[in-house]
């Protein structure tokens, strides 16, 4: 299925500020890119890397005044890659690659080794076989038990605080979700990018679980996860797929996001 996304950041910036991005696409593996823009107006210059989880990044220095930064992708994408039958299993940590472990341990806003978020992911998941059902009755408690909503949360909310106020938007259910997951030694990692299907629509945040030797999407947002999805980035949790870091004054004023399917 072809999809695009769109979204334009626009900044008032008081000082020149250094900025870092995460605004184009992956190419991977399912996800093949058409076409893909990114412009900064007024133009300046910006380098490009790939940062160590794989996802493309920009770095410039936005000038004093309004500035907007748009980005723009068209891409073949599959669906949301379907669970098999029989689903896949629980991998034992021993026998994890090395580089999926990272993805078990605590992170700034998965903090999967207190005691609470064990007691937790202990009640809704411990006596489940572990792996996939363990995974989705976590996405689905998540999604019927979470109030989502804006305005409630900020960039310092963790899943160890979204476990005790139970309301917030797509990137607390992601991180509260991981640090579950992560709790039960199962390897999780937040990814973020467009999806066709939101009600209100933004840029979106989901999981992605190993389980069976592979990774598999989950979104605790949706009723089930379903649709087609354009992935940006992934990392251990919001610090590593921050769209837009700023070092220096300036003021995001307004965020336009657009996603649809082509056919």
């Amino acid at each position: 299925m072809k999809m695009q996304g769109r979204s334009i950041f626009t900044y008032d910036v008081y000082a020149p500020t250094t900025v870092t991005t995460m605004l184009r696409p992956r190419r991977q593996e399912g996800q093949s890119i058409i076409q893909e823009g990114f412009n900064i107006e007024p133009q300046v210059p910006f380098s490009e890397y790939i940062d160590i989880y794989g996802n493309p990044c920009q770095r410039t220095i936005l000038p004093v005044g309004r500035v907007t930064i748009t980005t723009e992708v068209q891409a073949q994408v599959n669906a949301t890659k379907p669970i098999p039958s029989p689903p896949p299993a629980y991998v034992l940590v021993g026998d994890l690659p090395d580089e999926v472990m990272h993805y078990i341990l605590p992170s700034r806003y998965c903090q999967s080794d207190l005691h609470e978020i064990n007691m937790l992911a202990m009640e809704i998941a411990g006596n489940l076989v572990p792996g996939y059902e363990q995974v989705e009755a976590i996405r689905t408690w998540i999604h019927k038990n979470i109030t989502y909503q804006y305005g409630v949360t900020d960039a310092s909310t963790t899943a160890l605080d979204l476990a005790r106020n139970r309301i917030g938007v797509c990137r607390d259910f992601t991180h509260l979700a991981i640090a579950l997951c992560r709790n039960l030694c199962i390897p999780a990692r937040m990814t973020v990018g467009y999806l066709d299907r939101l009600k209100v629509m933004d840029l979106h945040a989901w999981f992605d679980v190993y389980i069976g030797g592979d990774w598999y999407t989950f979104d605790a947002v949706q009723e089930k996860t379903e649709g087609y999805r354009i992935e940006i980035g992934h990392g251990r949790d919001a610090a590593d797929v921050a769209m837009v870091t700023q070092y220096g004054n300036a003021t995001l004023q307004s965020l336009h996001v657009e996603a649809s399917l082509l056919g």
